[in-house]
């Protein structure tokens, strides 16, 4: 009984981390030859002039890049500024957007007490709550959503683009979120 419920929890825990993270969809050139590419380099955002900078901004971006240059450089690409094969760009997206979800609903146990006049003994019966369906609702939850494009530099044309969605936790996609995500994505990069 013991191993039978430690397979249970491994199973649940193990659905409940498959679902936080997104599924990657990916969009790739048929015509672009991958076996050519070998280096990248980052599309330059431009500064903010005349305005406050958004550190949290910088910080978002530090983030991503390093997230996305440690998945390339395990594919063997290399960051350079001369020359790159493709350039890369991303997009992140925080929206919110509402969720159907369901809660099981079970009657309240209870016990009752009857008396027998044949014994003289009073006997207590449990009933166990009962499923008596689902409480359906929706919430408001926020997602993220982190694209990333590939485009050959020579061509100007996009030859490769990934996309995961995400609930997140707060207002803005955190470290840990944006690396699932990057991740989630690149799991599918040699498959398009």
């Amino acid at each position: 009984m013991k191993h039978i419920s430690t397979i249970m929890f491994l199973g649940i825990l193990a659905i409940v981390f498959t679902g936080c993270a997104g599924t990657a969809h990916i969009q790739k050139d048929n015509n672009a030859d991958f076996s050519k590419y070998k280096t990248y380099a980052w599309v330059d955002k431009p500064d903010a002039k005349g305005k406050n900078k958004n550190w949290k901004h910088d910080i978002t971006e530090v983030n991503v890049r390093n997230s996305v240059n440690a998945e390339l450089q395990k594919k063997g690409w290399q960051e350079t500024n001369n020359n790159p094969d493709v350039i890369i760009n991303y997009e992140l997206l925080v929206e919110k957007n509402r969720k159907q979800q369901q809660d099981p609903v079970y009657s309240e146990p209870f016990s009752r007490t009857y008396f027998s006049r044949r014994t003289g003994r009073a006997y207590t019966f449990y009933y166990p709550s009962q499923f008596m369906g689902y409480d359906r609702y929706s919430t408001t939850v926020k997602e993220g959503t982190v694209t990333i494009t590939m485009i050959d530099s020579h061509t100007d044309k996009a030859v490769w683009q990934g996309w995961t969605t995400s609930e997140i936790d707060g207002h803005n996609l955190t470290n840990r979120e944006i690396e699932r995500s990057v991740k989630t994505i690149f799991k599918k990069f040699d498959k398009g």
